[in-house]
This record gives structure tokens, sequence and C-alpha cells, in this order.
């Protein structure tokens, strides 16, 4: 059961990311009061260029691993952290960081304001699964000390600390472990599979397949996964989760390769290389629980969601690539000097 929600002042944190934005655009839309906190390590100004001047939006450019000086916020969504193996494995302790300490940063804030709290896990606690598809009472197969450990087990960690902040503190927690998700805003090569191959489709080069091209994937259009969202962090206080979010529609990677290579008219053809250590052969999410608790399924079939995504890639002129700071942030944020750019302090409560 879900409640519809009176006007709030939500915090996202990584509200400038692909997910993060179109979060930030759906709670302005729906009459709240919202902070973006973001350091645009992999997040961009410019997927929120259209909410700057919004008198209801404000940014908190930090990292989620210093403390959050706010004062007063009703919701806290943690979407901080990229999930693009690209990104996460070339600053593994970085990634850790975020998904750990980010996360204790967040419940003290939550604690602090009596806030209820959002984590967006992933489908990578499952690791490599044994079990298909992937329901949340299953525990997972991950390698600890693998490459993409500082990714799974940073977010199995965080699962953590939001169940015992709520055992020890009574604290309003819920967890949601997303799968794959896509559509407009992602970026052309930050190393996930479909960003990557609408990128090499535009430019008729190999589409980079790692491994046979068997290895399994499910996609959520990023519509069904902000509603997804919002149904979880409305609904009622003793549903905690973790809950399921992603698309049960299954495709094998190289049929994905082949759709968007038609999609986009191009010549682009598969380029197999060796499997990557660790990536998982099956992924596959059961909703049941979903559609239980929160009455949620996804409605965009991948076919219109994959055409929706390449008409923004094709207005979109020379998209950037995720491979880390955006070099125009600090010029796009001086063309807005009216936009609230602060951080609340303590000094700010005594005076409140």
């Amino acid at each position: 059961m879900t409640t519809t929600p009176s006007p709030k002042r939500i915090l996202v944190t990584g509200g400038a990311g692909f997910l993060g934005s179109h979060l930030c655009e759906r709670l302005l839309t729906e009459g709240h009061q919202v902070v973006c906190l973001d350091n645009f390590s992999s997040g961009s100004p410019h997927n929120i260029a259209a909410l700057l001047g919004h008198p209801a939006f404000s940014l908190l450019q930090q990292d989620v691993v210093d403390p959050i000086g706010l004062l007063q916020i009703d919701q806290i969504y943690n979407l901080a952290c990229t999930a693009s193996p690209q990104l996460y494995q070339r600053n593994p302790v970085q990634t850790l960081k975020t998904n750990v300490l980010g996360a204790m940063q967040v419940l003290d804030l939550a604690l602090r304001c009596r806030a209820r709290v959002l984590q967006a896990s992933t489908s990578e606690v499952y690791g490599d699964p044994l079990v298909h598809p992937q329901p949340e009472g299953y525990l997972g197969n991950v390698n600890p000390i693998g490459p993409r450990a500082c990714y799974d087990e940073g977010k199995r960690c965080a699962e953590t600390l939001f169940a015992d902040y709520h055992r020890q503190h009574g604290l309003s927690i819920k967890i949601v472990r997303i799968f794959n998700t896509y559509g407009p805003r992602m970026l052309p090569g930050d190393g996930r599979v479909i960003s990557s191959f609408f990128a090499h489709a535009q430019q008729g080069t190999g589409m980079a397949i790692y491994g046979d091209g068997s290895q399994t994937r499910s996609f959520c259009y990023v519509s069904d996964m902000v509603d997804g969202l919002l149904r979880m962090m409305n609904s009622d206080v003793t549903i905690t989760g973790p809950l399921n979010l992603g698309n049960p529609e299954e495709i094998d990677v190289l049929s994905l390769a082949r759709k968007i290579a038609a999609l986009a008219g191009s010549a682009a053809a598969p380029v197999f290389s060796p499997r990557q250590p660790d990536d998982p052969r099956q992924r596959k999410p059961d909703i049941s629980l979903a559609w239980q608790q929160l009455g949620w399924a996804p409605q965009v079939s991948l076919d219109h969601g994959l055409s929706q995504t390449y008409a923004q890639l094709q207005r979109t002129a020379a998209p950037a690539t995720d491979t880390g700071p955006d070099p125009g942030a600090d010029a796009l944020l001086r063309g807005h000097p009216g936009l609230p750019i602060f951080a609340e302090s303590a000094a700010s409560t005594a005076r409140a």
C-alpha cells in the first residue's frame, strides 16, 4: 500500500546522475522542494540544466562521504555512487567509501532530522547468481576480493547499515535493489551495455561483447524505475525491503546488440573479447514482492524504451562520455547566479 505524499523537502544524493536527475525532475513536478547533492564526479550539471531555475530546486555541491549539514529534510533518496563498472573499478577505494561512509552520513542526517531514508541498492548484491530469477531471499554469490567487489560488497554493507540503524534507532528505512536501468541521459562510453552499444552503433564501430554474448540481462526503463522508487518511499512504514525493482523481460547480450544496431540502422557488428572476471551470467529480477507490496510492475517494453533512448541520443549533439568530472560543470553553474548552492551549517542551526 502506498500513500499520496504531501509536499516535502527531499534530499536526493547523486541527484545529478542519470537516475537521480530523473527522480529530481519527477519530485519537482509533484510539488516538493528538492535538494540535489552531487560532487559531479560522474553526474553532470547538464542532467539538471532544466531544473536550475526552478524555485523549489537547490544544489548542494559536495561529496556524500563528508558530513551533510542540512537542517530540515523529510525524505532522503540515497542514489550516490556511479553504477558504471568502468568508473567504479577505476577508483575502488573511493567507491567503497561512497557506498559505506556515504551511507553512514546519510543515515546520521536522517537520524538528526527524523527523516525517512531510501537506499538505492543494486542487483549486484546477488553477484553471479546461482538462483534464477533472483528473489530477495537469495543471499548471493559474490567474490569479496574481486574487481567488482568494491561496488558489490559496498552496497551489501550499506544494506547492513540501513538495517542496523532501523533496528537500533527505529529509523524509518526503505531498501530497493535496482536492476539494470536505462533511458535518456545515459552517457555513451560509461561502460554499461546499452549506452556502450548505442555509442558504437552511432559511430559504426565494433560492439564489444565480453564472452560469447549468451549472458542475459533485464532492462528497466527509467520512468518505470522512478515510479518504483516513489512507491517504495511512500509505502507503509512496515515495508522496509529489500525489494527488487527491475524489468523481468530477459534478453541475451548478443540479441541486444543486434536489436540496437537495427534500431540505429548501423552496420556495427559484435566484437568478442574474453569474459570479464565475476561478470554475471544471468540477471533477472523476481518482482513478486514489489507487485504484492507496492502494486508496482514496469510498463515500458524494451523495444519502446530503446526507441525513446535512441531518439534522445539523436537530439544530443556530441554527447559526452562518462569518464570523470564534467569539465563544463563550473561554466554551466556560473550561468545560473541565482541558483541556491549552499551547505547549511551547525552555526545556522544555532541561529534558527
